[in-house]
């Protein structure tokens, strides 16, 4: 597949890190980038690229959508852009309807008028493991598994999923739908846990640690992420979700013990140093205790596996954020 693709939320973390993928695999393409530039998006991780347009929109906005799609022959969308820090979804979750549910309805709208039954077009929607709830002590979610999502967060990814899963089998609309678990690395914004915890341990400040730490998460590089979106949108099948994962668990606790360890060696501190900084918190509203991606489907349909290991990741990781 080639020609113009549009990106949504592309200032973002995972959407610039996927600008970057697809500026460098598929130099010819056109890149349109449509972003809100809220709070979480940076403009600036995008210079450099040549051939990459950005234009500072609202995806609500159905008709500017529109214009762009049919103004630039768009054939592929990948839709990134959302709400996405739990935390905020807790304290403020109308902007969550708003831009997850809203939003994601009215690209699917204007898709739907521009493409017009055009079955080689692609919308790509970019999804979240946590619309399955949490999981026990074993287990993993899959793309058969019942949506049961715990959070005002969770939930507006799930309804969105649900949208694009209906134009689908309603419409017609070539849409394809990835669900992904933690993603790290560079560009992502200091609110997240690892991103934060470095900055912090950088400055000597507290490192908040919800509830006993115990939580469970899958970590996946974001490069790894952005090759199996890369993947999906050029082999995947229409109608099909694909859940998206590094087979790579890790409590949080253990996590931030491993994160101190790298911070320290990168500042030339005394290990110790950072660890000494963790400090145990009132645990999150609803927090889920563990998720986990079974990412078999993609990988023998699509032969996608990821491939930067943890400590490898982590230490890039570590070091762009300390520059």
């Amino acid at each position: 597949m080639s020609g113009t693709i549009l990106v949504t939320g592309g200032c973002g973390f995972i959407g610039a890190n996927f600008v970057h993928r697809w500026r460098r695999a598929h130099p010819l393409d056109p890149i349109i980038v449509l972003d809100k530039l809220t709070y979480a998006a940076d403009p600036s991780q995008l210079d450099g690229l040549e051939g990459v347009d950005l234009v500072r929109g609202d995806i609500q906005n159905r008709e500017l959508v529109a214009h762009l799609l049919e103004r630039h022959q768009v054939r592929t969308l990948v839709h990134f852009a959302a709400e996405s820090h739990v935390d905020n979804s807790i304290s403020g979750p109308a902007a969550f309807v708003q831009t997850n549910l809203v939003g994601t309805f009215a690209l699917l709208e204007a898709a739907r008028q521009v493409w017009a039954g055009d079955a080689g077009c692609r919308f790509l929607h970019v999804s979240t493991d946590e619309v399955y709830g949490a999981l026990g002590a074993t287990g993993k979610f899959s793309e058969t598994m019942a949506y049961a999502p715990n959070s005002p967060y969770s939930a507006t990814k799930a309804g969105s999923d649900h949208l694009v899963r209906s134009y689908f089998h309603t419409f017609g609309l070539p849409v394809i739908t990835t669900n992904c678990s933690n993603n790290y690395g560079p560009r992502q914004h200091r609110e997240k846990l690892i991103p934060l915890a470095i900055t912090r341990m950088s400055r000597n400040e507290a490192v908040p640690v919800y509830g006993d730490g115990q939580q469970v998460r899958d970590w996946l590089f974001v490069e790894d992420h952005c090759a199996a979106i890369e993947t999906a949108i050029l082999r995947g099948a229409p109608g099909e979700t694909y859940c998206i994962g590094g087979d790579n668990e890790w409590k949080n606790l253990e996590l931030l013990t491993f994160l101190c360890e790298l911070v320290d060696a990168q500042l030339g501190r005394a290990q110790g140093t950072s660890s000494r900084l963790l400090t145990f918190v009132q645990d999150r509203a609803g927090h889920d205790r563990r998720y986990a991606i079974d990412a078999g489907k993609i990988k023998r349909e699509l032969g996608w596996a990821p491939a930067e290991a943890f400590r490898g990741g982590l230490e890039k990781t570590v070091r762009w954020y300390l520059g």
